[in-house]
């Protein structure tokens, strides 16, 4: 007798739904198809030759220790030169705050699995990013979802959600996915206060940091908590776990990333990791190192912002020339997205349908809410990546959307 495996799942198993960006890259495979789906960066900047080179040099130098079994914290070498590498920008970590995790997504997982207990409330954004929502929706967490704007996160609207007891809040401060948004300096300061006065950790995931093409650069969260407390210690108290990740700046195969935290935080979040994959490839973290040393991440990082900003840039004006003038969309000073906002009425799902005919892909909004937040008006949004597609298709792609657009909007006029 063939066992039903579906009477055999886990409680938390039965409601994990699949990715609509994963569902969708199946998709957009086709060549025919010009997707401004996924978060995807410029293939055409990975740096090819110099990961053949670093390949080459990590096994004729280290190959014994590279292709080992390594510790769970991580490579010491990578993990030094990213506490060099934040300290640029005023974040103040020595190796036993460093935790090298398989993208950043796991490290969502291992705070999930190391904070959240079914019915735990979660303060997020709205909207906010999906994988974050389906890492800490495994482990029963429920939303409080705060409104954000063109500032990023409404603090005006916080408190009131703090009250509530939350167990932390959970904020991308940068060119934030998917709204592309960044908190404002007034604001990042308004949220540390609230935080530590309400003693609620905060979760900053910062991906997108460095891809700032205008404006200047503000401190980070986790910066900004040790000032308020007057801290001169790093992290033997802090309020605020930082992650970030390769993934946007080298490579997303990669799937690198890390978390820096209080030395006890990493300690548990090292105990949880061990039960998930022990470690990070040795050797994918040994290559990482080799191809970002003597200042080769920095220098790629400045290539990565001109080529990205010109992007952008082409986006935002083929939507001024494409699209009818009652839509709406951001216009970020860094990062990978746009999000636009259609006319009350429309709805991005059904455009995405008619888009997909046009040969053209993006995200619709509503996944980026909180599932207590889905709605009518969480659907006039969708998403738009202005990182992965060249000019040229840049430009294609958004007329042949500005044509479904219209299409649709003409489906809503009255007889």
């Amino acid at each position: 007798m063939s066992i039903v495996w579906t009477s055999r799942y886990a409680e938390r198993a039965k409601a994990v739904k699949s990715s609509i960006i994963r569902d969708l890259l199946k998709i957009t495979q086709k060549p025919e198809i010009i997707s401004f789906a996924g978060g995807l960066p410029a293939a055409d900047m990975f740096p090819a030759v110099r990961f053949q080179e670093a390949c080459r040099k990590v096994l004729e130098r280290d190959a014994a220790v590279a292709l080992q079994y390594g510790e769970t914290e991580g490579y010491a070498p990578l993990r030094e030169m990213i506490a060099r590498h934040i300290s640029r920008y005023g974040i103040q970590a020595r190796s036993e705050n460093l935790l090298i995790t398989s993208g950043s997504q796991q490290a969502l997982d291992l705070i999930g699995k190391l904070l959240i207990n079914p019915g735990d409330r979660i303060v997020v954004e709205a909207p906010t990013y999906l994988g974050a929502l389906q890492a800490f929706g495994v482990y029963g967490a429920d939303y409080v979802s705060v409104p954000s704007d063109e500032n990023g996160l409404r603090t005006d609207l916080l408190e009131s959600s703090l009250r509530s007891g939350p167990k932390c809040m959970y904020v991308l401060p940068n060119f934030q996915n998917p709204g592309g948004s960044t908190l404002s300096g007034e604001r990042r300061q308004t949220l540390v206060r609230l935080a530590d006065q309400y003693g609620i950790p905060i979760i900053e995931d910062d991906p997108y940091g460095q891809l700032r093409y205008e404006g200047e650069h503000l401190a980070a969260l986790v910066v900004l908590d040790r000032q308020n407390q007057r801290r001169e210690d790093g992290y033997i108290l802090g309020n605020v776990i930082y992650l970030s990740t390769f993934s946007k700046t080298l490579a997303p195969g990669l799937r690198l990333g890390w978390v820096v935290a209080p030395p006890e935080v990493i300690a548990r979040l090292a105990q949880l990791k061990q039960g998930a994959d022990l470690h990070t490839s040795t050797f994918t973290q040994a290559i990482a190192y080799e191809v970002a040393r003597d200042n080769f991440l920095d220098e790629h990082v400045k290539k990565l912002r001109i080529v990205y900003r010109e992007r952008r840039d082409d986006m935002l004006d083929a939507l001024a020339r494409y699209f009818p003038p009652e839509v709406t969309w951001t216009r970020p000073q860094g990062g990978l997205f746009l999000w636009v906002t259609l006319p009350e009425g429309m709805d991005a799902n059904v455009l995405l349908q008619e888009a997909l005919k046009q040969n053209v892909a993006f995200v619709p909004g509503d996944c980026f809410f909180a599932p207590n937040l889905h709605s009518q008006e969480a659907c006039r949004h969708l998403r738009l990546n202005f990182s992965n597609a060249k000019p040229e298709r840049i430009r294609e792609g958004i007329r042949r959307l500005g044509t479904a657009v219209k299409a649709q909007a003409r489906q809503l006029q009255p007889a």
